[in-house]
């Protein structure tokens, strides 16, 4: 996978210095009303490209912030279901415990009234 990611820099650099060779022209930008800025062509499209690969690496930043919360936040929720598993299941331990005690009252209670009849 490396040597992918290379052969794709590489290709896209290569691209890059070509393009800077023969766009080698002055060109003016209008920044904020009436701020000039006359930079060769192949600059000023670097320059932007620089700026938009920032712009992708902060919002790739902030989706795996917003991942990483609601990973956490799931994370919190499967701890709390597990807590109330176990809860239901000491309870459901318990509830077993006193059905077994109920029933072993019950046939003396039942041999009882079979009696009388």
């Amino acid at each position: 996978m490396r040597q992918v990611n290379f052969v794709v820099i590489f290709v896209i650099s290569l691209a890059l210095v070509l393009f800077s060779l023969e766009n080698t022209e002055t060109a003016t930008i209008h920044v904020l009303g009436s701020t000039e800025l006359t930079a060769p062509l192949a600059v000023e499209l670097i320059v932007a490209m620089g700026i938009g690969a920032v712009f992708a690496w902060i919002f790739s930043v902030w989706s795996g912030v917003q991942k990483l919360v609601a990973l956490k936040a799931e994370q919190e929720q499967m701890e709390a279901q597990q807590v109330r598993i176990q809860e239901l299941e000491e309870d459901l331990t318990r509830y077993k415990t006193e059905l077994e005690v109920q029933q072993k009252l019950l046939p003396s209670a039942a041999i009882g009234t079979s009696e009388d009849a």
